[in-house]
């Protein structure tokens, strides 16, 4: 059964697209939904999809903006771009990344399904994937370079663990469990705690929730005051007018 992820930042149509046709009778499962292309980037390691439907209009990182970043590292994905009619000229720069198909605005159910039917036929088309293979290195001394990396590169915001796994020349699978072994923790805490150190630190000095949220690699303030929370227990906001009132 296929993986399926849906971005949009409106919870709608999100909504919508997950009403709108027997998932399930296509073996396909939705796992997951961003309301941003910020959060899906931080959460795509985990969903492990294999289709994602994808708004092309969206604040911080737009469709097409996602699409470069996610083909680059998961070439085997399938992404369907949703679009509206007036929005087709600026769809086209997607032509020649990889793009699976596009769904125009309102969206019809049998639209859906027969760009489901593509990416399906796509992905069954796909060799199966080449065994992992031994890394021949000084495992344990390059999860110190992985952490150093991480400390560094934070404020990017399309760092995730397949990110790095390219950079090292790591099999992501392999990367993640070699440093949660080495390191005591996965991949992806790790780098949202150092985004959120650094977050309490912009909180002492004052710094707006915005600017914050841009300065530690998580521009989407929305998606930035989650991860604050989950992380601290309080509320970047709260936390700020309580220091912006003594």
């Amino acid at each position: 059964m296929y993986r399926v992820m849906i971005i949009d930042d409106e919870k709608a149509l999100r909504n919508l697209l997950k009403a709108a046709v027997d998932w399930q009778e296509m073996g396909l499962e939705v796992v997951g939904e961003a309301a941003s292309g910020i959060e899906a980037i931080n959460i795509i390691d985990k969903l492990h999809p294999d289709i994602i439907f994808v708004d092309i209009r969206m604040p911080f990182m737009d469709g097409i903006e996602f699409s470069k970043i996610a083909l680059k590292r998961y070439r085997q994905m399938k992404i369907i771009i949703l679009t509206a009619f007036d929005e087709f000229e600026y769809a086209k720069q997607c032509i020649g990344l990889g793009i699976t198909d596009y769904l125009l605005k309102p969206i019809v159910r049998t639209d859906i399904r027969e760009a489901c039917q593509k990416a399906i036929r796509e992905l069954d088309a796909l060799p199966a994937a080449v065994p992992e293979q031994p890394v021949l290195q000084d495992v344990s001394s390059d999860m110190e370079h992985v952490k150093q990396y991480i400390d560094n590169h934070y404020p990017d915001s399309a760092l995730n663990l397949t990110a790095i796994a390219q950079e090292f020349g790591y099999n992501p699978s392999y990367l993640s469990r070699r440093f949660k072994a080495d390191c005591g923790q996965n991949i992806s805490d790790y780098i949202t705690a150092c985004r959120m150190e650094k977050a309490k630190k912009c909180l002492e000095s004052r710094m707006l929730m915005y600017m914050t949220a841009k300065e530690v690699g998580i521009p989407d303030p929305n998606y930035f005051g989650k991860c604050f929370k989950k992380y601290t227990g309080s509320s970047y906001s709260e936390l700020l007018k309580l220091r912006l009132s003594t």
